[in-house]
């Protein structure tokens, strides 16, 4: 009775915290962008040596895979063009393909706050500009990558405000980037050759995010979307050969891995400023992977109740005992996206952790 009585309590601290900024997260409440990209039915009507194009909503990556493997270059290439945005997006499609697509489908938007992601040399792995646009990002060589890390942000992301000035080491593109220099690959955004091919990061914007931490940030409605996306993501990589993937999973970003978790051959999932996973034990995500968490003594997240409640609240700290995740030292992360700076123990347990050397 008493632990009853200590829930009802913690579920209506929860729902006055959001409450009290539903004047404002209303009017910023996302639409979630999910199903194939644009240009879909055109794709659908083309053929290539009378043969039906794969169905970018069903076709399972590993049948788009096979299909790519039996065209020639010039019947590859020909679809680049023809269908930038879906070749772009496709998951199962050759890398250097999509990279190619996607640096057409940036510039053929003609918008400005697009136009970095085209620059020479980014590998820019899928690119939706729908609502605030959604990105993803390869750092290092995904090809050749004996180790594959994917981060998973929370709110506040998109393709819009993507290379957007950030402190650095904070969002997708500075953890990617620290990440790889912690484990000792190269840095930077280009072609990945050379130390850094042992270890890929991709910085995964693959779902709308919540803006700020209104209703969005407090359900799971995003996330639940996002995990579909992202375990589609998953079934990629793994279709064109890539190794299982370490997922680093941020803030509401970690609602997304632990709906996604049983979906995806993660070998590690790393949670860190979370707000909860929508599971009571790191058991109930039922995955494979290992599974760590991880928060640094100010972070604000330790301010949010964690409990599920009518829909709001994202259940049990991850961190906590009864979770039983494993433990990533943070004593000396500061704020809530510190864990990527160089130095501190989050880093270096993440780069142990990314080159598959954690015990």
């Amino acid at each position: 009775m008493r632990r009853f009585g200590r829930t009802l309590v913690t579920a209506a601290l929860a729902v006055t915290l959001v409450g009290g900024t539903a004047g404002w997260a209303s009017g910023d409440s996302q639409t979630a962008v999910t199903g194939p990209p644009p240009g879909t039915d055109a794709w659908r009507a083309d053929t290539v040596s009378g043969r039906s194009l794969p169905d970018p909503a069903t076709t399972a990556p590993r049948e788009v895979a096979a299909f790519f493997a039996g065209l020639d270059d010039a019947a590859r290439h020909r679809l680049l063009r023809s269908h930038p945005l879906v070749v772009g997006n496709l998951e199962g499609a050759p890398l250097p393909l999509r990279y190619e697509a996607n640096r057409i489908a940036v510039a053929a938007t003609g918008e400005a706050r697009y136009a970095s992601l085209a620059a020479p040399g980014r590998q820019i792995l899928a690119f939706d500009p729908r609502g605030r646009g959604q990105v993803v990002e390869v750092f290092g060589d995904l090809e050749r990558a004996e180790h594959v890390s994917v981060i998973v942000p929370g709110s506040d992301n998109d393709a819009a405000g993507y290379d957007t000035r950030r402190k650095p080491a904070t969002g997708p593109a500075g953890m990617a980037r620290s990440l790889r220099e912690a484990t000792g690959a190269e840095s930077g955004t280009g072609s990945g050759s050379g130390s850094g091919g042992s270890l890929a990061v991709v910085a995964w914007i693959g779902y709308t995010t919540p803006v700020g931490v209104g209703l969005d940030a407090a359900d799971g409605r995003l996330a639940r979307a996002g995990a579909a996306r992202l375990a589609r993501f998953t079934a990629g990589l793994d279709a064109v050969g890539a190794p299982d993937p370490v997922l680093f999973c941020h803030s509401y970003g970690s609602v997304v891995c632990g709906l996604a978790a049983r979906h995806t051959d993660a070998a590690d999932i790393v949670a860190f400023g979370s707000p909860g996973m929508r599971a009571d034990t790191a058991a109930a995500l039922r995955t494979g992977a290992r599974v760590w968490a991880a928060r640094g003594p100010s972070d604000w997240i330790a301010d949010v109740p964690n409990v599920e409640f009518a829909g709001i609240g994202h259940g049990v700290d991850p961190t906590s005992a009864a979770f039983g995740a494993r433990r990533v030292p943070a004593a000396d992360v500061e704020g809530h996206t510190g864990y990527f700076v160089p130095g501190t123990q989050s880093l270096a347990a993440f780069a142990t952790i990314a080159k598959g050397a954690a015990r």
